[in-house]
């Protein structure tokens, strides 16, 4: 067991704490499932976070658990940490957990031990979201305690989180090799994201629930480019991805990171977009899921966004928590092909401007549901199921013309396979616009126009079953679209450092072009003579087929020469071999 917090100890770079982290999970296997103890992790970890930072930015804490600084005035800290929450009381748990089940050699006197632990961590669980209300219903209260967890796996379990150091002042690496320091937020995020990966990777489909690829989640953003002072919306958010990435994507290009909605806390319910700050960047989001909603709180809470998401976990086609945003960006991965999603209940919703969903099949009525929340220059990116180009069941054929036909649909992308590992549908991005005219921001008048994106052949395996699209081909489809609508570059504000995934934007005036087997831009009219089936590979046509380095005659002439050399020698060494036959004999 590791000596208590008042030591302090260097802590481990970022490749490093990833592999604690694992080990962590591993501490937990056989027994609960999966989807169980990412909970117990992920809890711990942000506890340990908002406990170092806490403790790093305050020397004194009255009995009131209010902080001073007797050097000068103290940093407000991310959170309030009572003193029962802080990682002295945790890790002293531990060590006597540790301690009793060494001395007393038995289960029977290790499991009281464990159960003293697990009560400790749900009362700093709980003692933590009374301090914090922005907290209550987020945090994993009452999972701790109660649930037949072996004391030694519990315990060693804490001495691995106690590994973590999470204070600025501490030397936290970049992971790099550079030697650069970063802030103990930005460590924490990027392990954070890394143990969701690493989850939904073990939980199979179900981690699909609340986690996208995150090339995927970075194309969405890279083409909606969100700005600053816009909303940002999703309405199936999972595990807060999309926020994540969308205040990278600010930040990179000089602007202010997210803020709150005013009068609004993380789990505020404030009318959406009625208070919304100017020169900042506000964020709305919705889920179903109960857990997953948490996991999205504090995902948000550790990356020091602060979003709201509707106060509780809820329905966006039954229980829409954000019933008057109209947002400038929406971005979403929602559920592919749910037949189970409640539409014969809402068949006269206002919301079905393009005509209504089937019963069956929730794909369109979660392209209708984004639709409605765009504002007048509003744009939005979606994932969806490959069928929701192409088919006409139920009349989504009829919703899918009348979209076109409302100039509604700005870019369709069909998606490389092997992208998601919790389903093996094929999938594409559809990205919606409210405007294509050149006030809306983009030189080109693109107006009645579709832009096709076949980008099933980009992207690398990284193992026989999982493909990445690398920054290359993000690149690739983004500029194609802001060529298409004569975006300006968007260029990051500090140089990154030089690497293939970094390469110069081109000239701002670089005109968009069709390229055979990879985009088309398509008319209204083309688009109808394809009865409005939307699938890229229909208009993009084959790629040009590449002239060869010489003259077919030419070739075949070096070809010809080669063989006759070929077989001069092989006539030599034949003879050379009968020779040396014939000495033998």
């Amino acid at each position: 067991m590791p000596t208590r917090a008042g030591t302090r100890r260097q802590p481990p770079v970022s490749s490093d704490l990833t592999d604690i982290l694992w080990k962590a999970a591993d501490k937990l296997r056989g027994t609960m499932d999966a989807a169980e103890y990412k909970h117990f992790v992920l809890g711990l970890v942000f506890l340990k976070y908002v406990s170092d930072t806490f403790e790093e930015q305050t020397t004194t804490i009255g009995p009131d658990g209010q902080s001073s600084d007797r050097e000068g005035p103290a940093r407000p800290a991310l959170f309030l940490v009572p003193p029962q929450a802080r990682w002295d009381a945790i890790i002293a748990a531990a060590e006597a957990a540790a301690t009793s089940a060494t001395t007393a050699g038995t289960s029977q006197t290790a499991d009281a031990s464990a159960a003293t632990v697990g009560l400790v961590l749900d009362d700093a669980m709980l003692a933590l979201a009374r301090a914090n209300p922005d907290l209550l219903d987020v945090l994993p209260e009452g999972r701790y305690s109660g649930r037949g967890i072996d004391e030694r796996r519990l315990a060693e379990l804490v001495g691995l989180i106690h590994q973590l150091g999470f204070g600025d002042r501490q030397s936290l690496t970049s992971g790099h090799g550079d030697g650069t320091r970063r802030p103990a937020r930005d460590v924490l995020g990027e392990v954070y994201e890394y143990c969701l990966e690493r989850f939904a990777l073990a939980e199979g489909r179900r981690g699909g629930e609340y986690f996208t690829p995150k090339c995927v989640v970075s194309l969405l953003v890279e083409v909606l480019r969100p700005r600053p002072g816009e909303l940002v919306y999703d309405p199936a958010c999972g595990s807060g991805g999309m926020f994540v990435q969308a205040e990278r994507f600010i930040q990179s290009h000089g602007h202010r990171a997210i803020t709150t909605p005013a009068g609004t806390t993380p789990a505020g319910t404030t009318p959406a977009g009625a208070g919304h700050q100017p020169g900042g960047t506000t964020v709305f989001g919705q889920e179903l899921n109960q857990t997953t909603w948490r996991l999205s709180a504090m995902n948000c809470a550790i990356h020091g966004i602060r979003a709201d998401l509707g106060g509780r976990w809820a329905d966006s086609f039954h229980e829409d928590r954000h019933p008057d945003l109209r947002a400038d960006v929406i971005m979403a991965n929602p559920p592919f092909n749910i037949s189970d999603w409640g539409g014969q209940r809402l068949a006269g919703d206002p919301r079905w401007r393009y005509g209504v969903p089937p019963p069956g099949n929730a794909n369109f009525a979660w392209l209708q549901h984004m639709a409605s929340k765009l504002a007048p220059d509003g744009r939005s990116g979606i994932v969806l199921a490959n069928g929701s180009m192409s088919s006409r069941k139920g009349g989504e054929g009829d919703i899918r013309r009348a979209m076109v036909e409302d100039d509604l649909v700005a870019c369709i992308v069909a998606l490389p396979g092997q992208l998601f590992r919790s389903t093996p549908i094929p999938a594409c991005l559809w990205f919606l616009a409210r405007s294509k005219t050149p006030s809306a921001g983009h030189s080109s008048d693109r107006r009645g126009q579709v832009l096709f994106i076949d980008a099933r052949d980009l992207g690398t395996l990284v193992n026989r079953t999982e493909r990445r699209l690398t920054e290359a081909d993000l690149q690739r489809v983004s500029r194609t679209y802001h060529r298409w609508r004569g975006t300006p570059p968007a260029r990051p504000t500090t140089p990154a450092r030089p690497t293939v995934a970094h390469r110069p934007e081109p000239p701002a005036d670089h005109q968009y072009q069709d390229v055979p087997g990879f985009c088309h831009s398509a008319a209204l009219e083309e688009i109808r003579d394809n009865g409005f089936i939307l699938t890229p590979g229909r208009y993009v046509g084959i790629p040009a087929a590449k002239p060869p380095r010489e003259p077919l005659e030419q070739r075949l002439s070096r070809l010809a020469s080669e063989l006759e050399q070929r077989f001069a020698e092989t006539a030599r060494l034949e003879a050379v071999v009968r020779e040396q036959l014939r000495g033998l004999l």
